[in-house]
């Protein structure tokens, strides 16, 4: 399966299968279209009545250029079969039931009252609760008893706001340093916070433990302040900037990233992007908004449109400021086409419902955060386990060839699928497609390709 685009003068050809990327000339980029469905004297007309005006076109070069096709193709990098498709349900199955990471919900609350939160203003749909030690502790013993002979754990701290139970956390962490080394484990933790209540104690803590932060900023101050707003309605841009730059300054500017959320408000998302790479961060997000259709802020068939050239427009001036010395990274433009991602996680997605679950504050277990508050989607709980094992296993099933929507996509190894919750909350199942989702993450892809490609030629030409 071969995927063709044009995209800031590059032309560029993806073999799925292979990984393999080829940036080529007009001619080859033809040739290549028409290869697989006619002969090569078929082949050398339709080109040369097409560039047999050009002086550098001739029937010969053509002729060497389909030869140089019909070589890349018997060296698995051009048409290259799909060899992953009896392997999709059988990889999630060899991890057995081991667990790599959980999702801590400390608060079932926050602080503020952002209007397009799906957590439901942190309280899940239900009660506002924080969690007790006692139960962040057991989750971490969880954790232990089924991560196998995995050595590396992930415990992301969320909510609501985590940080309106700060000192639960800090003791959740002192326990588990306490206890890693005699189950020969080593635990990475994760903050995300909307920024409010970082103080000084905050940033030691979390810059000497936490291995990666994660703040919530939208973007300019307008674009933030119109929805990320407390109680009292009053916008939180001014509060939470100068300690979000406190916090990046004692990091070292690394190990964080800003993570905004873009709605119909401002499709145009780009400028918030750069707004804050020119305030002095680097390791940004812009995340689609995910909320019901009807909702004022959902982006609209225009908006898609318009974030689609958006993702152009970034990756261009990315591109621009990295010449200048200004380099930024944008987290969904991160990709390693020579050592990406195993073909497991290629297959398999994220993980969620299997090797990664989420906990609230009572214990109970969820496939992911973005499930919580979803009765249905209830796996069990930190003391007895996973007791809904069919609801596990329809989670394993979930890979890139379980949709019939996904089996020509050429993005399909890159999303894995897709995300089941978003999935789930656009056609309510985790199998379905969320078809905006699904376009603005194979633009994202076509970018990130494309940046790939330019930053070789650069590097060529140096």
């Amino acid at each position: 399966m071969l995927h063709q685009y044009k995209l800031n003068g590059y032309n560029i050809v993806l073999d799925t299968c292979s990984g393999a990327v080829h940036s080529v000339d007009d001619v080859a980029y033809d040739i290549i279209a028409l290869f697989e469905d006619h002969t090569e004297e078929e082949i050398v007309r339709e080109i040369m009545a097409r560039y047999g005006a050009r002086e550098d076109v001739t029937e010969a070069d053509v002729r060497l250029c389909i030869g140089d096709v019909r070589a890349l193709k018997a060296a698995g990098k051009l048409f290259s079969p799909d060899t992953f498709a009896p392997m999709a349900g059988t990889l999630k199955a060899r991890s057995g039931d081991v667990v790599k990471a959980l999702c801590l919900h400390v608060a079932h609350t926050c602080n503020l009252n952002c209007a397009y939160c799906f957590a439901s203003q942190g309280k899940y749909h239900g009660e506002r609760a924080l969690m007790r030690f006692e139960t962040g502790k057991r989750a971490l013993d969880f954790l232990i008893e089924h991560s196998g002979t995995r050595h590396n754990l992930e415990v992301d701290f969320f909510g609501g706001e985590p940080l309106m139970n700060w000192d639960v956390v800090k003791q959740l962490v002192q326990y588990a340093r306490s206890v890693e080394k005699a189950h020969g484990k080593h635990f990475r933790f994760t903050l995300t916070t909307n920024g409010v209540l970082i103080d000084e104690d905050v940033i030691d803590f979390a810059n000497r433990e936490m291995s990666n932060v994660v703040l919530s900023l939208d973007g300019r101050k307008e674009i933030h302040d119109r929805l990320r707003v407390d109680y009292a309605g009053n916008g939180s841009y001014d509060r939470i900037v100068p300690k979000f730059k406190r916090l990046v300054a004692a990091r070292g500017g690394r190990n964080y990233y800003m993570r905004g959320t873009f709605t119909h408000a401002n499709p145009d998302f780009t400028r918030d992007v750069l707004h804050m790479a020119d305030m002095g961060f680097t390791e940004l997000s812009m995340e689609p908004v995910v909320c019901a259709g009807d909702d004022p802020a959902a982006l609209t068939k225009e908006d898609i449109a318009v974030v689609k050239r958006e993702y152009e427009v970034l990756a261009v001036e990315m591109l621009r400021r990295q010449k200048e010395g200004r380099p930024f990274t944008f987290y969904h433009y991160m990709l390693d086409l020579k050592e990406g991602p195993c073909i497991y996680k290629r297959l398999s997605g994220c993980g969620s419902g299997t090797e990664y679950m989420a906990v609230t504050p009572w214990g109970d277990l969820y496939p992911c955060h973005q499930f919580v508050g979803e009765e249905r989607y209830k796996l069990g709980d930190i003391w007895h386990g996973v007791t809904n094992t069919a609801l596990r296993e329809e989670f394993r099933a979930c890979n890139a060839y379980a949709r019939p929507e996904c089996a020509d996509c050429w993005a399909k190894l890159y999303c894995s699928g897709g995300c089941a919750a978003n999935a789930y909350h656009a056609t309510g199942s985790i199998r379905g497609v969320y078809e905006p989702g699904c376009e603005l993450f194979k633009k994202r892809i076509e970018c990130a390709i494309m940046m790939r490609v330019a930053e070789d030629a650069e590097k060529r030409n140096a």
